[in-house]
Order: structure tokens, then C-alpha cells, then sequence
């Protein structure tokens, strides 16, 4: 089954529910970056995360949702970019990272990422300055982090479920996660239930490889409260970068550094950090911008 996001109502309208079935979209990004147990337990968890408040937060095709995340743990730093459409793509600072198994058998996301840091989420709507919400985290254990963040930055009662299966060979068994967020109309008897069933749930990686499917998921989070879905649509990992637009960076490099790529390493290679496409230029090519920067300095 294809990956796929969906949005769910309760049928009371006091409960919106997001659920993600993401393993090949960070079954993807564990290949392209080559990240071990730890380290792609906390990259899928924080791919998951953005697609979930990308479906939540975003309208219009040309919005925009970064999350960065910054712990002390020795995974370092993360950076996911997510779209209205979809689309996730990002990057983390440590890849190699493998750890013990914390106290109950899984992963320890927590040590990984670091209980001290922050966590931020940039919001680019096209209005004009984009809006950052940041928090420091609680945990490092990123379900935790993120509920917090949408309870203090957006004012958002919500619950957050994330969870990645790592294979012993490093690759992706299954990835996947929710997001329920209260409306103004939940009531304190529905809150309580609903924070009752996420306590007593099984991780969502459990319930993928059990076969439960997205909108099953939803339900079994929301408890005995029903849900409708209202909208699905696939999701993938996508990186919007092209050898046109690292051509253009490396054209604004100072004149030298280009007649030092022409000369010394005779081309150049651009690595994208989001999804490690790799892009060569000739020294042909690299002429081409050193005689367009001449031509523009001349005017």
C-alpha cells in the first residue's frame, strides 16, 4: 500500500485527527542519507511530524513548513521542510548513530536527540515574514516535543503519536504517526477520554505492522469517540533541488574561488544536504559563469 495521510472529523466536530502511514517516505530518507538505528529513528519521527503539521497548517500550494530541531544528544541537529501537497524532505546533522536499547527494548530517541534543546517551526504562508513558533524541548523523544509545541506556540490542546521500526539491517520496516487537535467545542468529559485512549495505544509503528490502515489508526487513537474521514492524499519523500539552482550558488561565489575550481580542481561538485543528490559542473561550465560574472561586472 502506497503511503497516505489522512484527515478525520469527530462526528461531534470538537476533534480534528491527521494519521500517516509514512514507511516509504522515510524508507527513502534512510537510504539517501544512510542513517543508522538512532539516527533514523529520529529523522522518521521528525519526517512524520511535518507531514502531520504540514496537513494541519498549510493551504495554498506555495506554503511552506521547516521544522528545526536542535537537541544535545549526539544526533546534532535536524532540518525537515514539508509542503501542502505532501511532500517532506530533510536531513540530520549525525547519520551514523546507533544506540542501546532503552529500558523497555526500543530505541532510545530520547538519548539520541537530547533532553536539552529547542525545537522550531517555521510557518512561510506568503504573506510576507514568515512565522516561527519555538520551544525547548521536553523530552527528545519527539512525540512529546511536538505536542508541547502545539500546545505553547499555537494554543493548540493536541496529542502526537510518532513511531519508526528499524530493521536490524538499518532499514525501514514500517513509519508512521497521528495528530489529534481538541476544536473549541471538545468538552472536558472527551478531552479526558481522548487523552485516556492515546495513553493505553500501542505505538503506531505496532499498529502498521498489525496492518491497520490510516483511518483505523485515527479511530483507535480517538477511543470509542467516531470519526469520519474527510480527505486523504499520498505522501512522499521530494526535494525541490536542480543543478540549475546550485549552479546558480555557485556562480555568486568571488571570481578567485571560481578561477580556482577551473584551474585547481579542474570542475565542481554541489551535494544537496536534503536528499544527497549529487550535481558536477565542467570546468567548461564553470568558464561559462566566470565569464558571465566578467561580463555583468563590466556593465
Amino acid at each position: 500500500m502506497a503511503d497516505q495521510l489522512i484527515t478525520a472529523v469527530s462526528k461531534d466536530g470538537a476533534f480534528r485527527v491527521f494519521a500517516v502511514d509514512a514507511s516509504g517516505v522515510v524508507a527513502e530518507a534512510q537510504r539517501r542519507h544512510d542513517t543508522w538505528s538512532a539516527a533514523s529513528a529520529a529523522l522518521g519521527r521528525t519526517l512524520v511530524a511535518t507531514l502531520l503539521l504540514s496537513a494541519a497548517g498549510l493551504k495554498d500550494d506555495r506554503d511552506l513548513l521547516t521544522v528545526r530541531l536542535k537537541g544535545d544528544g549526539p544526533v546534532g541537529g535536524m532540518v525537515v521542510d514539508g509542503t501542502s501537497h505532501g511532500t517532506v524532505r530533510g536531513y540530520i546533522e549525525h547519520p551514523h548513530v546507533t544506540l542501546p536499547l532503552n529500558v523497555v527494548g526500543k530505541i532510545d530517541v530520547g538519548r539520541a536527540v537530547g533532553h536539552q534543546g529547542l525545537l522550531a517551526v517555521t510557518k512561510d504562508l506568503g504573506l510576507g515574514e514568515p512565522f516561527t513558533g519555538q520551544v525547548p524541548l521536553v523530552s527528545g523523544e519527539l512525540g512529546e516535543d511536538f505536542t508541547y509545541y502545539l500546545a505553547q506556540s499555537e494554543q493548540i490542546p493536541a496529542a502526537v503519536g510518532l513511531s519508526v521500526f528499524v530493521n536490524a539491517d538499518n532499514s525501514i520496516q514500517v513509519a508512521g504517526g497521528f495528530m489529534i487537535q481538541a476544536l473549541p467545542g471538545a468538552k472536558d468529559a472527551e478531552l479526558a477520554a481522548v487523552e485516556t485512549s492515546v495513553k493505553t495505544l500501542p505505538l503506531t509503528s505496532e499498529m502498521l505492522r498489525q496492518g491497520l490502515t490510516p483511518l483505523q489508526i485515527a479511530q483507535r487513537a480517538m477511543g470509542d469517540i467516531p470519526v469520519k474521514q474527510v480527505a486523504a492524499k499520498p505522501v512522499a519523500f521530494a526535494c525541490t533541488c536542480s543543478k540549475a539552482h546550485f549552479g546558480a550558488i555557485i556562480a555568486t561565489t568571488p571570481r578567485r574561488d571560481l578561477k580556482a575550481m577551473i584551474e585547481e580542481d579542474h570542475g565542481a561538485e554541489a551535494v544537496c544536504k536534503f536528499c544527497g543528490a549529487k550535481y558536477q559542473y565542467s570546468e567548461d561550465e564553470l568558464k561559462a559563469m566566470l565569464k558571465a560574472k566578467d561580463e555583468k561586472n563590466d556593465n
